[in-house]
This record gives C-alpha cells, structure tokens and sequence, in this order.
C-alpha cells in the first residue's frame, strides 16, 4: 500500500544537527534561513506531497500518458497539481533571485526534491528536468537569452528538458547526427530526432525549452564538435509571450515498465529555431552543468524510492499476521503474529532503514557543500566544497539508484505474493525504481567516471581529504563507549577502502581493463564506507544529546540503532568488495565475444 508519510523527523536531523560538524561552517547569505523558517518549508512540502501528489502516484501509473494530435497528455489531475506546485513557488524555490527565484539553499531543496520524488516519482520529473535546465542557462547563456527564459522557467510557467540522446547513441554522445545551421540573424535551423526525452511533451506548462546538442557545419568529429542549443517548443512575440509553434514535434512517447506518468518522448526538430548556449563546439562541457545537477537528483530520486518501499513494508510488516514468533508467540490473543515480529522480516526492514538513513545523511553532506561551493567566504572552503561535490556525484548517482531498487525489491519481498500483484502498489516502486540506475549515466559510467577522473583529480586531493576527515574521526572516537558497536566495524572498512584504492590506482597505471574491471565494487565499496562514517557521525550527535538529557529517546535511540546495524551487517560487505578488486580482470574478460 502506499502511504507515504515525509519523515520529517529524520531531515531535521540531517538539517539542523548533523550538519554542525561537516567541516563548511556558517556560509554567508544564507543568515535570513532560520531553522523556524526551513521547518515550515518541509512542513508544507510534506503537506504538499503527502495530500496532493501520493494519490495522484498509481491512478498516474495505471493512466499514463498519451499522445494526441495536438500534443501530449499526462494523467488526470497532473495539470492541477502542477498548476498547484508552481503557484506554491515549489519551481523557484532554490533559484537565483537575480531571475525571480526564492534563493534558498540546496539543503533544504534536496529534501524537498526527496519529498516530491518519493511521493510522486513521474510528477516529480517535469520540474526535475526544469531544475537542470535552468542551471545550464544561467551558467552559460548570454544575457538576453537570460532575460528572455529564466523568470518563466524558474517561476515555473515554462519547463525544460535536455536532449542528448539519439537512436544510434546513448552514453558515446560524439556519435550525435543533429545538425546545426546558422541562419544569419543571430538564430540557427536545427535539424535531427532524439529519443528518450523526458518531459519532451506535456500539458502542464504554456511552454518547454528544450536544450540540445547538435553540431555546426564545421565542428570536428566526436566529442569534441558538439554544441549546446535553447530551442524552445514555442518562439515568442515581441512581449515575450509564446506565439509561433517552433518546428518541434513529438511523433511518439516511449511504453516502459516504470515512470508511465512520465512523458518520455521522441522528438523531431524539422529545422527548428534555436540559439546557441556557450561557446561553439562546446557543448558538452555546458551540458555537464545539467547532467551533473540531475546525477545528484536521480541520486535523491533513489532515496525517495527507498523511503516509500521501506513505509509501506513497515505498514504492511505490522497489518500482516502469519505465524509465531520463534520466541514463541507475541499477540496470543490473536491467530497469529504479525509478520513484524520474524527475524527475516526485521533483516529486511533494518537493511531498508539503515541504507535510508546513511542516503539522507550524505545527500545532505553534499547538499551543503553545493551550498558552500556558492556562499562560502574562505576560497579554501568553498575549493574544498567543490571537490567533495565532484567527487560524490557519481557515488551519490549510482550508489542512492541501486539501494533505492533494492529497497524496492525488499519492500515486494515483505509484501509477498501481495506484492507481486499491482493492488498492492508496491511493485510499482519496484518498476519506477529501476529507471534510475540507467540514465544520466548508467551506474557502471559512474563507477568509471569515479575511478577514472574523481580519484585521480588534482592528486587525489579529494579522495585523501575523505579518508583523511574519516580517519581522524575513527581515531578520535574509538575509546567511545557509546559508539563501541560501530567505530570499530568503520575503522577497518576505512582500512579495506585504502587497500582498495591503492589497488584500483596500480591497476589503472598497468591496465586499464583491469581497474574498469573492478570500478563498479570499487564506487560501492566507497559509498558503503562514506555511509557509514554518516551513521558513525550520526550517532555520535544522537548518543550526546541522550547524554544531555535533551529528550526524544526514542528518535535518538533508534538513530543509533540503525547505525549499528549498518555497521554490523551493511559494512562488512566491503571486504568481498575489496577481493573482488584485488581479483581484476582475468575472469571477467576470460571468454571471447564468441563464447557468449
């Protein structure tokens, strides 16, 4: 069943208590957000998702969207609730307010976009796609292509998209065959097809700004001949209201397992009018603006995911009886126990808790350093903010996609048979959740965009910085009797992390094939570590504020809780991990391509 409910207890305490020791600081502009004033942003975000967008999430799914003469059409009540978010400033709520945004920190929008996304995932991809898009104009557009879609793409009026992908590339975007033509007057005639675009088509907004890359007639070949364009759905009048429909058409909308209320399109641009973004030729380098803001919400789109399976097994662990407890019987006055009471039962529930609460905490990490890469003072934080966000988008990206899909598949589990059926709108979470592991970057280009470029930036400064921070952590709370069921389980992940990051450098040194081999255990060996130092951390605030008598035992002593089981059942996974490194690419590229 789906009955999400924002757990705003726990993104408080990420917020406000564990973000006093993440070594950013107090970051100037940013005095006016009173925790007051964060609380009832989440508190109405909450309301918001938990009255308006979870009842909307399986009618959404079974309807879908359709494809029309005039256009796309998403589900019933879609129209109303975007009308109802953008009109709630939910668009414009971390926007520049140099363009009419609201300004707030990407602390409290993280959360937000946790909310919408675990509420609604197919709702939440319209504004989601207008998020990067706006990035990327504001970073790199010219000043009156500014002037003329920023207010309306951050107020929410207009949405956006980006178009990368065409049927014969995906990830190698240097195969890319749109073109590109000058026309003279300062605008360019694009032409080509591109498929797999979400929110390509709707009917929620009066306008979409679709950015794409496509290549000039004299751009070199591959990656490096390609150039980022604004085309939007409608060009404006001379008031700058959409007028003219430009010469961009959806001919077909893609039927998936998952994300149906999601418009995911095929478009073809007929010699559409656009306007380069950037420089010529490169496009690539503006577009990772968008593609790097999305990785970090498809990573939240996984948390999401993960927190509403994990509710709705928890409501069904305790609605379900079947069975005795092997202590014998719990509720005697009942036929049988409720399912909540069986060891598996708890081993899944746990594993979904725990790998959440470790997601939120170092999703807002990064969030809070994206806040101290723009508002630090010191140059040195705001470099090191920097580094730390580069450094975890891909983890954030892969490793919150598969929990997320795992959680998924331990919420059907839970479920049962019941499960397995859509009544229970479970399986659902389990079709959308998969989605995530795939685009923006499959997982596996994650994992060798960490091992190929993030580990070895700058000299590793990022990566000797994390271990560094983590093991003056370990060193310093390891006689720490409150922490004893779970620094000593960090402490030796962190000595498994550091052999397997000396192993994966020599084997990108030898032979590249050998570290390409072992990427993938290699970025969840690292997310699982940087998991745990967040539930190390966070256990540490929540054993002091039981110390001090500040209340709420039970949140504290369930925080707690949930790091010690990470710590005893989650982390020791790294040493296989390590092994599977250490084992490189012999077996993996054993066979032929004849042999498959």
């Amino acid at each position: 069943m789906q009955v999400y409910d924002p757990p705003l207890r726990d993104m408080r305490f990420v917020l406000h208590e564990l973000s006093r020791d993440d070594g950013f600081g107090a970051l100037a502009g940013l005095e006016a957000i009173s925790p007051d004033l964060a609380d009832a942003v989440l508190e109405e975000a909450a309301r918001f998702s938990r009255e308006v967008l979870v009842p909307l999430n399986r009618v959404g799914d079974e309807a879908g969207c359709r494809i029309e003469a005039d256009g796309v059409r998403t589900p019933a009540g879609f129209v109303e609730a975007y009308r109802a978010f953008r009109e709630g400033g939910w668009v414009s709520l971390a926007g520049n307010p140099e363009w009419g945004g609201q300004g707030l920190p990407d602390s409290i929008g993280k959360l937000v976009e946790e909310m919408t996304t675990a509420a609604n995932l197919s709702f939440s991809s319209y504004p989601g796609l207008t998020y990067g898009a706006i990035a990327v104009v504001d970073a790199h557009a010219e000043d009156d292509l500014k002037r003329a879609w920023l207010p309306r793409m951050i107020s929410g009026e207009w949405t956006g998209t980006m178009c990368l992908t065409e049927a014969h590339c995906g990830t190698d975007l240097g195969l890319l065959r749109t073109r590109a033509v000058p026309r003279g007057d300062g605008a360019y005639a694009i032409a080509g097809a591109k498929i797999f675009i979400s929110a390509g088509e709707h009917d929620l907004a009066d306008n979409i700004v679709h950015l794409v890359l496509a290549r000039l007639p004299d751009a070199p070949a591959g990656i490096r001949g390609i150039s980022l364009f604004l085309v939007p759905r409608f060009l404006l009048d001379a008031d700058g209201n959409p007028a003219t429909r430009n010469a961009v058409t959806c001919t077909a909308i893609e039927h998936k397992m998952g994300l149906k209320a999601s418009a995911t399109c095929q478009l073809a641009f007929d010699d559409a009018t656009g306007w380069l973004i950037g420089e010529p030729h490169k496009g690539m380098a503006a577009m990772f603006t968008m593609m790097n803001s999305e990785r970090l919400s498809v990573g939240i789109q996984g948390l999401g995911i993960g927190e509403a399976a994990y509710q709705a097994a928890v409501w069904y662990a305790r609605e379900r009886t079947q069975g005795r407890s092997p202590a014998g019987a719990r509720h005697p006055e009942q036929a049988a126990d409720p399912i909540i009471v069986h060891p598996d039962v708890r081993r899944m529930l746990m594993t979904m808790r725990a790998n959440n609460d470790g997601c939120r905490a170092l999703g807002g990490w990064v969030a809070r350093a994206l806040d101290a890469e723009r508002h630090a003072e010191d140059p040195e934080i705001r470099a090191k903010a920097g580094d730390f966000v580069a450094l975890m988008t891909p983890v954030v990206k892969a490793l919150f996609t598969d929990l997320g899909f795992e959680s998924a598949s331990l919420a059907v589990q839970v479920y049962g048979g019941h499960g397995y059926i859509r009544e229970s709108g479970v399986e659902q979470y389990l079709r959308d959740a998969r989605i995530g592991m795939i685009y923006e970057g499959t997982n596996g280009v994650q994992a060798l965009d960490l091992v190929g470029r993030k580990l070895p930036a700058a000299g590793g400064r990022a990566f000797r910085g994390f271990l560094s921070a983590a093991r003056t952590f370990a060193e310093a709370q390891g006689a720490n009797p409150a922490l004893a069921g779970i620094v000593p389980a960090f402490a030796d992940a962190l000595d498994e992390l550091d052999r397997a990051s000396v192993l994966i450098a020599a084997q990108s040194q030898r032979d590249a094939e050998d570290a390409a081999a072992g990427a993938s255990e290699f970025l969840r060996l690292f997310g699982l570590v940087a998991l745990g130092f967040c539930h190390a951390r966070a256990a540490l605030v929540a054993s002091a504020a039981l110390a001090d008598g500040s209340g709420e035992t039970g949140f504290y002593g369930a925080r707690i809780a949930s790091a010690e089981f990470f710590a005893q059942r989650i982390l020791p996974q790294v040493t296989p991990l390590r092994a599977a490194i250490a084992a490189g690419k012999a077996t993996v590229m054993a066979l032929s391509e004849a042999d498959f």
